[in-house]
């Protein structure tokens, strides 16, 4: 969750008040009418606790909390505090349907890890302040393991004390400056040795490279883990995003985002959202067999993802979704930097190929990235439990959905870090290079609750994409024959 801009609560209460010093509400309960206030980061830190004596907030059950979370009426609890989010919605920069995912629930890790600059995101929640969780409630749902939820925040803190959450700018440096070195290779080596096939495929080869760590750096950037400051990191994701990728920041955050919070949960994850072309966990597949529905062979889904799955997620899935969410939704600013992508190649390109020839050769190295990406992002998520909403923890609700992949130095180099999915998925704003000194503690927090930390080869895991995907057609064969 994303709150990055000003908005002024609809304030409705109910539930019972009781004395608290801090939260500068009127008698009704509602935000000053100016809808303004200035906060610190100490209500966090105090762990929701108030700072102004004198004040009242209305008090709540989880059992009236819970009776909130429709699309049209949406509360969520962060550090013991009621917030009515509703109005607030559409505004929220990182997308509506995050709120929503949310609603009636406790949302006080999400919170802290989808957000660089609590602090400053205090101050736009503050005028969404309707109450608190009553004395004799728990700080989160009652089927939450409290002593996992209070550990795994114990070590958040320890890790935001070890600095684990300051980048190291000159890994990003070289990092970036390895994507510009490989794309002035590839126009140096079309000026000095002509266009012949073997210099445009080694070309090819050299760009797509640069446009699969473009991938992995714009997601650093989308994850705000490279610069202290949102804005810097906002600013550099449309440079990376839409110039050197040209495709949609908006997009993609409203998509990624989505994934992050609720990772392979039905339907609020878009990633597993792939049918009817596939059918992926124990879910949908069973769906669509007792519904008979067979838009393809689903027996030989597994071949699909090579045939089309594999090369096609790029060039045609992504690639025309990110331009018909910009258009659809008028994110001219998206447009603008896009399209700065395809001036930059007709200027670099089109004198050697010409337009014609410059758009072969934008959409061969997507073809060429796409598999590469494909494996990657599928490798850690399709092969693991997906699922209805169960209203786990966060550390549960991450630890079911994701996996690792061993490391070692081209396992973090061709995977962008990806390879530890899970530590990127507890901890979104933390910085690639610091994963690797983070898993020992993930993994021993975990052995100590008994949820199974996934750790496996490359190769293994590519294929694990395979056998899943068999795995599901065999129950969608079950269901779909059954008489």
């Amino acid at each position: 969750m994303k709150f990055e801009e000003k908005h002024v609560g609809n304030g409705s209460l109910g539930g019972k008040t009781q004395s608290c010093p801090g939260q500068m509400h009127q008698a009704n309960g509602k935000p000053g009418p100016n809808g303004k206030a200035e906060v610190s980061g100490k209500q966090e830190q105090n762990n929701g606790k108030c700072d102004v004596p004198g004040r009242s907030l209305n008090t709540y059950s989880w059992e009236e909390i819970q009776r909130h979370d429709q699309e049209a009426d949406q509360w969520l609890v962060i550090n013991r505090k009621v917030y009515d989010v509703t109005g607030w919605a559409d505004r929220h920069p990182g997308g509506r349907r995050i709120l929503h995912h949310y609603a009636g629930e406790d949302a006080t890790d999400v919170f802290r890890a989808m957000h660089l600059e609590r602090d400053v995101v205090q101050r736009y929640l503050k005028p969404l302040l309707i109450g608190e969780l009553a004395p004799g409630e728990p700080s989160q749902e009652r089927n939450k393991n409290s002593q996992l939820v209070e550990e795994f925040q114990e070590l958040r803190r320890t890790l935001e004390a070890m600095n684990m959450f300051d980048a190291n700018l000159l890994f990003f440096f070289l990092h970036f400056i390895q994507i510009l070195i490989l794309e002035a290779l590839a126009w140096l080596m079309l000026w000095h040795f002509g266009t012949g096939w073997p210099i445009t495929i080694c070309i090819s080869f050299l760009l797509t490279i640069s446009q699969a760590q473009s991938s992995f750096l714009q997601h650093d950037i989308g994850h705000l883990s490279v610069f202290k400051k949102s804005k810097w990191n906002h600013l550099m994701h449309k440079f990376v995003m839409c110039h050197l990728k040209a495709l949609s920041t908006k997009w993609w955050n409203n998509r990624h985002f989505q994934h992050h919070v609720k990772p392979n949960i039905y339907p609020k994850d878009p990633d597993i959202d792939v049918g009817p072309l596939f059918l992926v966990g124990d879910l949908q597949p069973v769906k669509y067999g007792k519904k008979k529905i067979k838009y393809i062979d689903y027996e030989k889904q597994h071949l699909y993802f090579y045939m089309a799955g594999l090369p096609l997620l790029m060039p045609i899935y992504f690639n025309l979704q990110s331009m018909q969410v910009m258009y659809l939704h008028g994110y001219w600013e998206d447009i603008a930097w896009v399209s700065s992508f395809y001036i930059r190649y007709f200027i670099t390109f089109g004198p050697f190929y010409g337009i014609f020839g410059t758009l072969l050769l934008i959409y061969f190295v997507k073809f060429l990235e796409s598999p590469w990406i494909a494996y990657v992002t599928q490798m850690s998520h399709i092969p693991m439990k997906m699922s209805t909403e169960e209203n786990h923890d966060w550390l549960t609700t991450q630890i079911l959905a994701t996996c690792n992949v061993e490391q070692s130095f081209f396992n973090d180099w061709f995977t962008g870090h990806l390879n530890f999915q899970i530590e990127h998925h507890l901890f979104p704003t933390m910085p690639r290079h610091n994963y690797h000194k983070v898993a020992p503690l993930v993994r021993s927090l975990c052995a100590k609750h008994g949820l199974q930390y996934v750790n496996k080869p490359l190769l293994k895991a590519f294929g694990d994409i395979i056998r899943s995907l068999k795995t599901s057609a065999a129950l969608w064969m079950d269901a779909y024959y059954e008489t």
